[in-house]
């Protein structure tokens, strides 16, 4: 069983330690139910959309120090169902991995899957503080009239936004992409989903609006989801366009070299992983349950963006010194 288990993952190597000894295991089981019904892995990203996304009902409860019990219930309920969403979204690629169903559109659901269950989320948040803001307005003094709540609303919808845009869809973009790069080192390009926006791009162009409108859709919001993968990732590109100049196909690349960069990639797999669900999913439950959600926004925004600045800033550092290297290279 634990051989199998291992080749339904992408690597042990990019998983952190609960997703390897907790949530995959579980997954791998889930994984082989679906295998047995036929169920396509597509299908499961899909159904761990509309369950994430529905946990946004229940996160708009206030928890005990609001509504008691009830509230307290409401959340804990939220947070099961946004555990069972990711529980899913690991089986998918699972799945795809147990039975060879794998396919491009499965590989931007499954990017997509984070966004369609935070974008409620967050706005059920917004609409929580509207509600329940007693505690925030009592620790910065202001009174509890309509305007004031309307203006303090409009803030944390600010908050929210800037959260989930430049904080939380930046920063798993981030995350998604170092794992597959990390992948691409050390398992070559067949072991890897590392795409390229220039590639996403022919296919859009040769793809028709008329012939299937759903699949151009998706291949446009494929190619601004790379663009912007490699927008801040700069040094690394011009570490990949060396490679390519140099040395061609992936299995080309001299041992030295893929060695070196798989060895400073996963010194920082440990620091990357802290921006996908489990870590920063700790402190959203943490502050839901503390009935202060809108710390979260703020965390997002501070704690988390600092994290991503100095994963991004070390991963092109070292980019940028292999390349070095290359060019110095007989």
């Amino acid at each position: 069983m634990k051989e199998k288990f291992k080749s339904t993952l992408k690597s042990a190597e990019t998983e952190d330690w609960l997703d390897y000894h907790v949530v995959r295991p579980f997954s791998y089981y889930w994984a082989c139910f679906f295998a047995h019904f036929n169920v396509h892995p597509n299908t499961v990203t899909i159904l761990s959309m509309f369950i994430g996304a529905g946990a946004s009902y229940f996160f708009a409860s206030g928890c005990f120090y609001y509504e008691g019990m009830h509230g307290l219930i409401y959340n804990v309920i939220a947070i099961l169902l946004l555990c069972v969403a990711d529980i899913l979204d690991c089986t998918d690629g699972q799945l795809a991995r147990m039975t060879g169903k794998k396919s491009r559109l499965g590989r931007i659901l499954d990017g997509a899957a984070g966004f369609v269950w935070f974008i409620p989320i967050y706005v059920a948040l917004v609409y929580r503080f509207y509600l329940h803001h007693d505690l925030e307005f009592g620790w910065l003094g202001i009174d509890d009239t309509p305007r004031n709540t309307m203006i303090a609303t409009v803030v944390v919808l600010g908050l929210g936004l800037l959260s989930g845009v430049w904080g939380l869809a930046r920063q798993q973009r981030l995350a998604d992409y170092y794992i597959q790069v990390h992948l691409f080192f050390l398992k070559g390009e067949k072991g890897s989903e590392l795409d390229n926006s220039a590639k996403q791009q022919e296919l859009y162009d040769q793809a028709s609006w008329k012939d299937n409108f759903t699949w151009k859709f998706f291949l446009k919001t494929y190619v601004d989801y790379t663009k912007k993968q490699e927008r801040v990732t700069p040094q690394f590109q011009r570490l990949m366009s060396l490679i390519r100049q140099r040395f061609g196909a992936a299995d080309r690349i001299p041992a030295t070299v893929r060695q070196e960069f798989h060895d400073d990639s996963l010194s920082l797999m440990k620091y990357n992983g802290l921006l996908t669900f489990n870590f920063r999913s700790a402190f959203l439950f943490l502050f839901c349950l503390l009935d202060v959600p809108v710390m979260n926004f703020l965390f997002e925004i501070i704690a988390m963006s600092i994290l991503a600045w100095w994963v991004n800033n070390r991963h092109e550092s070292f980019s940028k010194r292999i390349a070095q290297k290359i060019e110095q290279m007989p």
